[in-house]
């Protein structure tokens, strides 16, 4: 024993020491923040000199920041689609990158549309790697305690394929959690002490992977700290399997042994290793699972948490008043900003209110520029914002040294794997600094949007609207747990519609006028030009509110997952489009209601800025 406790000293201090140099390192970035841009973008543009890609632009080995703006364009994923594709079939000169791509990284394919393939270098993966490192730093900073005891994280991975030219491709969440850097941090990161056995983690078979995932977290709750998953849709949907299936777990747990239907023998050994025979635990969850409420689930299964992991920014907010109540309204913290194309930026005040969350892009990681976003705010509406920008579009852009604060852009980056002023597609909005390096709000994904004409709704207007209508419900004690929309082109004129899953009180059903008042609250707090739809040009039918049965999110994600989505990227989508995903929906719809009436809409409003 004393051997062990000597051994264990000198990591303590080497984490501690390496928490520190991160600390340092974060000091120093973001006090020079345009000398690092600077010197970044000299370096991706040195590495990558003879790229075919560059070549094609006639950059000629030039690192100056000016020449690269003027004769570099700003793309989208489709102007670079015809590379990649040549990548994914084995062309192996350097198109896009000098290095070696070692894979193809999948976007979430939920929100924007189809899935897309980046490309990846093994530098890079060690450039992400960097940025969950400094995350960890910072939460040994503000929760000194955060590293000690186990956290109940939930982590999926998605099947991979080989595209033509032998590269795999896969999500990022799947490439991490398969790579041994992953099974590193579990070994020497105390804040990668998770539940789960990673046999139950690298699972394909997604039932198997969160029942054994979850009976381990039960198996030691007393020991769980922190709770989460990468999106707080995930979290959600494990509570949520956790109310449908208490019972076998229960089984499982006061008998020792494993259900039958967890068949991966690899996931039976590895659970078995922390099952053990426990009717006192059983009887505990089984008391707590079926008194009547089932708020505040999570401090009573797991009563030592100390705060939600997981990205509740964005889309995901709509999930924190499901989380506050499962949870007894602990903490919830959003660390990090990532995506397929980089990650970029942390959360420096991980236990801030979720409505202020913002991160601060670390300047090493990529190059950054920012594109005025006026979608939000109507001066500009997303009709206007074309997907190839035009050369006077292309001088609007700015340094992330430039950006003012209060304003909304949309992120365009230069990543050292080979993407060259490529619009990532969110929008953020610049919310204060530290040191000189700005600080930014996630708004929403720029091209989420329902639309019949003129009228172009995004993720934000939509969710704010829904946010307006249900508070129409509260006298009712219902709630929203879930929704989508799309544009239903049958009825002539076209119509939105918004599908919705409930929490309902039986006891006090929902009178259906409250529904229709729910319809027209919606329509009132969209934009001008789907107000001036309805009421004017009569080019939009009445909007409509479909209410779909208990679990069918549930069924609408595992459609999705079956399709190749990844259970830790998936995000709900706010506007569907794929026929099979719309049907699903229709076939499980209890009942219907139409906005009784046009919305307000004042002819000639509008709002401009100074040059309209």
């Amino acid at each position: 024993m004393e051997r062990n406790v000597a051994n264990e000293a000198p990591k303590a201090t080497i984490m501690a020491e390496d928490y520190k140099k991160d600390l340092e390192f974060i000091e120093e970035v973001t006090s020079n923040v345009d000398e690092v841009q600077m010197r970044v973008l000299a370096e991706i543009l040195s590495q990558n000199a003879h790229v075919e890609y560059l070549q094609r632009h006639n950059l000629n080995g030039s690192t100056d920041r000016e020449t690269f703006k003027k004769v570099v364009p700003v793309i989208t994923y489709e102007d670079i689609q015809p590379d990649i594709k040549r990548i994914a079939y084995g062309d192996k000169s350097p198109i896009l990158c000098s290095q070696p791509i070692s894979e193809l990284l999948s976007s979430s394919g939920t929100s924007g549309g189809e899935s897309k393939l980046i490309p990846t270098t093994e530098p890079e993966i060690g450039r992400r790697l960097q940025l969950h490192k400094l995350v960890m730093s910072v939460l040994s900073q503000v929760a000194p305690d955060s590293g000690k005891g186990k956290g109940m994280y939930f982590m999926f991975i998605s099947p991979e394929q080989k595209t033509p030219g032998g590269l795999i491709a896969r999500f990022l969440t799947t490439s991490y959690y398969n790579s041994p850097y992953f099974n590193y941090s579990r070994l020497h990161n105390p804040h990668c002490n998770y539940t789960s056995p990673t046999a139950a983690i690298l699972c394909p078979d997604s039932y198997q992977s969160m029942y054994s995932q979850m009976l381990c977290g039960l198996c030691q709750n007393n020991q769980v700290l922190r709770v989460g998953s990468f999106f707080a849709t995930s979290f959600v949907r494990a509570i949520r399997f956790l109310e449908k299936h208490w019972s076998l777990l229960c089984n499982d747990i006061r008998s020792g042994t494993i259900n039958t239907q967890i068949t991966d023998p690899l996931v039976r050994e590895a659970v078995m290793e922390v099952l053990k025979p426990d009717p006192t635990l059983a009887d505990f969850i089984e008391v707590e699972c079926t008194k009547d409420s089932w708020q505040g689930i999570i401090t009573r299964l797991w009563p030592n948490t100390k705060y939600v992991d997981a990205i509740v920014t964005g889309s995901m907010s709509q999930y924190i008043p499901i989380l506050d109540y499962y949870s007894n309204n602990l903490p919830l913290i959003s660390t990090l900003y990532a995506s397929s194309e980089s990650h970029f930026g942390i959360n420096l005040n991980p236990f801030c209110k979720p409505s202020d969350v913002s991160y601060t892009l670390i300047p090493t990681m990529c190059y950054f520029e920012f594109l005025p976003y006026r979608g939000n705010s109507g001066v500009i509406d997303s009709i206007s914002m074309p997907k190839s920008l035009n050369e006077k579009e292309q001088q609007q852009l700015v340094d992330l040294a430039d950006v003012k604060i209060g304003q909304e852009y949309e992120l365009v980056v230069t990543t050292y794997s080979g993407l060259y002023r490529y619009r990532v597609g969110d929008v953020l909005q610049v919310a204060g600094y530290k040191n000189n390096a700005p600080r930014f709000n996630f708004l929403c994904r720029e091209n989420v949007v329902l639309s019949i004409g003129a009228d172009f709704t995004n993720e934000v207007e939509l969710q704010n609207a829904v946010k307006n209508a249900v508070g129409n419900l509260m006298p009712f004690d219902s709630q929203v747990t879930e929704y989508t929309g799309y544009v239903d082109i049958t009825t002539i004129p076209s119509h939105y519609v918004i599908f919705w899953e409930l929490n309902a009180n039986d006891s006090t059903p929902v009178p259906p006028s409250v529904f229709e008042d729910c319809c027209l609250t919606i329509e009132e707090s969209l934009n001008y030009f789907y107000r001036e739809g309805r009421a004017s040009n009569e080019s939009i039918g009445p909007l409509e509110i479909r209410v779909v049965e208990i679990g069918t999110f549930d069924k609408l994600m595992d459609y999705c997952m079956s399709l190749g989505a990844s259970m830790n990227q998936y995000k709900t989508p706010r506007c569907l489009k794929y026929a099979p995903l719309i049907e699903l929906l229709n076939s499980r719809v209890v009942s219907s209601y139409f906005s009784p009436m046009c919305p307000k809409w004042v002819p000639g409003y509008k709002k401009w800025d100074g040059n309209n």
